[in-house]
């Protein structure tokens, strides 16, 4: 692969990413689930990263702050490559690098509305049928959680909701 670069996303990143998320998930993406829930809290930057091969935005992956009941978790997406980059490794590189951050900060869980074969792969796994509900129609086979601790989700369950507290960090 040409020389990737894995950086910390920055304000100025926000435009470039926009039109990355247009082009990738087209306006159908506001009506999901987990971007109604993303439009209640800001992303975190300092726990969301851009993908670069040169100075050409070609990824990116954002997470938010939310509770599942009473628990502080993160969501994570959208995670995006640019089309003619997939398939290089550049979506698990920008994965990883979001749940290593995460992990060192001491977050303990990360949730996310996904395919569980790709996202198996960096250690995401079903959440079971009724333990967590998303706000709107989710399929509840792509509800998936990473526990970023050994049984950082043992006991955990409710309602998932925006995390005002996490906002500014």
């Amino acid at each position: 692969m040409t020389d990737l670069t894995i950086l910390p996303e920055t304000a100025d990143d926000a435009v470039a990413i926009e039109r990355l998320h247009e082009r990738t998930f087209g306006p159908g993406r506001f009506a999901r689930s987990a971007y109604r829930l993303r439009e209640d809290v800001p992303h975190r930057l300092d726990l969301s990263f851009t993908a670069w091969i040169g100075t050409l935005l070609v990824g990116s992956v954002r997470l938010s702050g939310i509770r599942i009941g009473d628990t502080p978790a993160l969501l994570l997406g959208p995670l995006t490559v640019e089309p003619p980059f997939r398939e290089r490794g550049i979506g698990k590189a920008l994965l990883q690098r979001a749940l290593d951050e995460a992990r060192t900060r001491g977050h303990r869980l990360v949730l996310l509305v996904g395919d569980a074969p790709y996202y198996g792969k960096v250690g995401f796994k079903p959440v079971p049928k009724g333990q967590a509900t998303m706000p709107g129609p989710v399929d509840p086979q792509r509800l998936l959680v990473a526990e970023l601790g050994p049984g950082a989700f043992d006991g955990v369950g409710g309602r998932i909701r925006p995390d005002w507290a996490m906002e500014a960090q």
